[in-house]
């Protein structure tokens, strides 16, 4: 054995290797005195009271979880970690109520990152995206959902999944990349939208099969962005080339992308803000991860939030994730998006850290791998500052964490 983490008062193992929908997204496997023995980077044995000491010795390390929360790492399953330049003058257009998706039309929002993303070197861009995931580090995140879409040309989109690539190689945090060639319509097409979609098709996708450079692939449909047609068009195209399905749906109008991401099985729907009834029965109906991003609600300062009640009364199984990128959601903190789900969306703890770690691990299809603390996944663990989980939500503003574990390595120790 290697680490032992000892007398944890709330350890919370989110226990299982599926989705939790429903009322399973309440119970969150809470042991009370609990213990962990990590043997090199998996889980050996998970129990309650003294059963750890039989594997004690002067060469294990052991953590003392007295007065701790101790949960999976936390999963942040979609960002949009790597871009180049900011976006903060478009703070005082929100607070003149320009909507987000006019700041777009008029060469704001996505494009303007575009432009400065094109511009970026390689290097530039990975080490801005590196220090974004050293802060989700420090924050408890242990795995990361990255997409393109800040290139919309193919040479710049290879360049973000290369930056994902060489990132997952050197960083501690785990990266599983998505291509986003289809965020928006690039200036250059604009007069012809159907000339870009057939770049994406017959150029960008076979170029990043061919280079091994994402899992899944993705399209905004949106009103003003990607009609349904084209999207599905996009998607199915992608799949059919080996990439699993995301959809960014419904996030400001119900155009009914809910009801393609189960017509066409994708893995995850992300933002559902406006998503319809029929689209969350569609979700339910198809297993279909529904991807919520209160953080983007919050700073969009939009009226409403996805609506995570209706969903999980509906047996939708939800996941939570930062959205962190330059124009919508500025942050890097799963923290943060506790306090946004709670309070925006109503949802308890139980279901909030469920939706962090082994909804969130379903979303990027690793839930047999992370995702809960249970013998023989990774050891990929949070030690919380906090005596109990319901504390963790309720305590917000600050960063938690006493120790992040990654690959039974302690890679963040706050004890000093």
């Amino acid at each position: 054995m290697s680490l032992i983490i000892k007398n944890i008062d709330c350890l919370v193992t989110c226990k299982g290797s599926h989705l939790k929908k429903g009322k399973e997204m309440q119970n969150a496997g809470i042991i009370e005195n609990g213990y962990i023995v990590i043997k090199d980077d998996t889980i050996f044995e998970v129990g309650n009271g003294d059963g750890y000491k039989k594997y004690v010795d002067d060469n294990i390390e052991v953590i003392d979880g007295k007065g701790k929360t101790v949960t999976p790492g936390l999963i942040d399953c979609h960002t949009h970690v790597v871009y180049g330049g900011s976006r903060e003058k478009e703070l005082s257009m929100k607070l003149k109520n320009v909507s987000y998706i006019d700041i777009l039309n008029n060469g704001g929002g996505i494009l303007s990152t575009v432009r400065e993303t094109r511009k970026a070197s390689f290097e530039s861009l990975v080490s801005s995206a590196k220090n974004r995931l050293d802060i989700m580090l420090e924050h408890g995140t242990t795995t990361v959902e990255s997409k393109s879409g800040y290139g919309l040309n193919i040479e710049t989109e290879l360049k973000m999944l290369k930056v994902n690539k060489y990132l997952n190689k050197i960083h501690k945090i785990d990266i599983v990349s998505t291509f986003l060639g289809a965020h928006a319509i690039p200036e250059e097409y604009k007069n012809d939208r159907k000339k870009y979609i057939d770049t994406i098709i017959n150029e960008m996708i076979p170029a990043v099969k061919d280079e091994n450079l994402a899992e899944f692939i993705d399209c905004f449909c949106e009103e003003g962005v990607y009609s349904v047609d084209e999207a599905k068009k996009i998607l199915v195209a992608g799949n059919k080339m080996g990439l699993d399905i995301k959809i960014h749906a419904d996030e400001v109008e119900s155009i009914k992308g809910a009801e393609l991401a189960g017509e066409i099985n994708a893995v995850s729907a992300e933002h559902l803000v406006a998503a319809s009834d029929e689209g969350i029965k569609a979700l339910a109906d198809n297993n279909v991860v529904a991807v919520l991003l209160p953080s983007t609600s919050f700073y969009l300062m939009l009226n409403n939030f996805a609506r995570a009640r209706k969903m999980i009364d509906e047996g939708v199984g939800i996941a939570l994730a930062t959205d962190c990128n330059p124009g919508t959601s500025p942050t890097e903190s799963l923290q943060t998006v506790m306090t946004f789900a709670c309070f925006g969306m109503k949802m308890f703890p139980e279901e909030i850290i469920n939706a962090m770690t082994i909804n969130a691990a379903c979303a990027i299809k690793r839930e047999n791998v992370i995702g809960s603390i249970e013998a023989g996944k990774k050891a990929d663990i949070c030690v919380f500052d906090s005596k109990n989980l319901d504390y963790l939500i309720y305590h917000f503003g600050i960063n938690a964490i006493r120790y992040v574990i990654k690959n039974g390595n302690v890679v963040v120790n706050k004890e000093n």
